[in-house]
């Protein structure tokens, strides 16, 4: 991990600008562009290298990844019992202390999640538990999808954010960031490797850039909460369950102008203009950005690059802490994931909570003259337990507009707790979930004018 500048080591193009540091720059940095940030048409679908990657291994383990992550849960799980009982060496400290040295609401969560993945696969136990839009929908569909996107990532992120790129980019758009957003430059890559990856990518670069005191206390939650949007990948997926294929442009160009307009207000009010400009202590302050190499931009950027690539892991500490972070995100965060999103999905799905919370919602809906509205509102929250849920969900309205309305919502909302709002909690950003469930609602009441308005604009 690099370390701040300071008034004995200065950038000097002397000392940086070298071919070995030009190389450790463009390298890595070429490998993570081409595999997080540039868009492929394959197989007549838009991905981007890390997803082809994943589509690949999926294919690969067909049929075999749901019993292999449940064969991982229950290695996290004996390892957690086997660590605070015998106490072994290798988990008094370091990675391995953090991730089976937890407290016992972590560990009841890890046990759920184990238990109810294994009953899941056996297809042994009550049916809100077995169903196919529950512990189907979480084994079945999205724990193979995060399995393989979390492997790559796990790999491959430091290529983006350790060599240089970030700190690049980072200085060339500091400051219309900072104007617009308030938000440091280098959170523009989180922004464009969730639009063309995927949103848990986006957290996972925040979650590391928040550890390694690049951001601090309030802009890994507003980052993390507003930056983190679906892939363009999986929006595909969410217009095409709606049947608008044919609105694709149009409902992006709707979640993009949301989102953006979501971004400048939210961060503005409670509960995230409440987190304070502090830093992760173990990190302590590391935000380069605001030191100035040369008043030239591309001279400045250019020299935060070689800095940082000057200062960047070597192979040995690459694969280090790429089996850090894997052995933390398989064992730690996958349970914890299928645990909150199968709770959530039961909710959703087998009680009326989503219901009778939706009521308000109605006449919201039937004010901005959204068609159907008794049948939509449901649809405007449930989204807080899983992103696809919505979209499922109005497959039998009539009206495209609301159907349309409906799914641009879903991805504007962003926190769903099957999948981003569980890596947010599990990780060390500063926000919980009754904080979680307040932006949600901020975001849902903000964007739905917007989103509605639009789609009365479209459909005119």
């Amino acid at each position: 991990m690099s370390s701040p500048l300071s008034d004995q080591d200065q950038i000097s193009p002397n000392n940086l600008f070298t071919i070995r540091n030009i190389l450790v720059f463009l390298i890595p940095s070429l490998i993570g562009i081409g595999i997080f940030l540039i868009p492929f048409t394959y197989d007549d679908s838009i991905n981007v290298g890390m997803g082809i990657m994943a589509d690949a291994l999926m294919d690969l383990l067909e049929g075999t990844l749901p019993a292999i992550v449940v064969a991982i849960f229950w290695i996290s799980l004996l390892l957690t019992i086997y660590v605070k009982a015998a106490k072994p060496k290798w988990a008094l400290a370091g990675p391995m202390y953090e991730i089976f040295e937890i407290s016992p609401f972590w560990l009841s969560l890890r046990v759920v999640g184990t238990l109810l993945a294994t009953l899941t696969l056996l297809q042994v136990g009550p049916e809100f538990i077995i169903s196919d839009v529950s512990g189907g929908v979480m084994l079945d569909d999205l724990m193979p999808v995060l399995f393989a996107f979390f492997l790559f990532a796990a790999f491959f992120l430091p290529f983006l954010v350790d060599y240089g790129f970030m700190e690049m980019i980072g200085t060339l758009v500091r400051k219309p960031f900072r104007f617009i957003f308030n938000l440091p430059g280098r959170s523009a890559i989180d922004a464009t490797a969730s639009w063309f990856g995927s949103g848990t990518v986006g957290v996972l670069i925040t979650m590391q850039q928040y550890e390694n005191g690049f951001y601090n206390r309030r802009e890994s939650a507003v980052i993390a909460t507003n930056f983190s949007i679906v892939s363009i990948a999986f929006s595909l997926v969410v217009i095409n369950l709606v049947e608008l294929n044919h609105m694709f442009l149009q409902y992006y160009s709707t979640v993009v102008v949301s989102g953006l307009i979501a971004a400048v207000v939210i961060p503005r009010i409670p509960p995230l203009s409440r987190k304070p400009d502090t830093y992760y202590e173990p990190a302590g302050a590391q935000n380069v950005e605001e030191e100035v190499y040369d008043q030239n931009l591309l001279k400045d950027a250019a020299g935060k690059a070689m800095y940082r690539a000057q200062h960047a892991p070597g192979v040995s500490q690459l694969l280090r802490n790429s089996m850090s972070n894997i052995a933390d995100i398989f064992f730690s965060v996958l349970p914890l994931v299928f645990a909150i999103g199968i709770l959530s999905l039961i909710f959703a799905e087998f009680t009326p909570l989503f219901t009778w919370l939706s009521y308000p919602m109605i006449p919201i809906l039937q004010l901005l003259q959204i068609p159907e509205a008794h049948a939509a509102a449901p649809a405007t929250l449930v989204g807080f337990a899983d992103m696809f849920i919505p979209a499922i969900m109005v497959t039998g309205i009539e009206s495209e507009l609301t159907r349309f309305v409906v799914a641009a919502l879903s991805v504007s909302q962003l926190i769903f707790m099957s999948e981003v709002g569980a890596l947010i909690i599990k990780s060390r950003i500063p926000l919980n979930f009754r904080e979680l469930v307040i932006i949600f609602l901020q975001r849902t009441i903000l964007t739905l004018p917007i989103i509605a308005a639009m789609a009365h604009w479209l459909y005119f």
